[in-house]
């Protein structure tokens, strides 16, 4: 298993549709944003590779360092098979 944690959704979108439009937008929404585009073009090039597996966003799960950290209120957000 492999876990992916982003923590520069605002500067992704801030780049993609400016500064301004950026402030504007709840961070959730950078996030599942930019989560959504990853797991796409991931979904893409993974199965370009030949590879077959699943692939997930998930809420309430955090890195720090080399532990794991779980939210009460976890969740999965977005869930395929490629």
């Amino acid at each position: 298993m492999i876990l992916l944690s982003i923590d520069n959704y605002s500067d992704v979108i801030a780049q993609r549709v400016g500064k301004f439009l950026e402030s504007l937008t709840p961070d959730h929404f950078d996030e599942a944003k930019v989560e959504d585009v990853l797991v796409r073009k991931l979904m893409e090039h993974l199965t370009a590779e030949g590879l077959h597996g699943q692939i997930a966003a998930v809420r309430g799960l955090h890195l720090q360092e080399k532990h794991l950290h779980f939210d009460q209120q976890m969740h999965v957000r977005h869930h395929n098979r490629f």
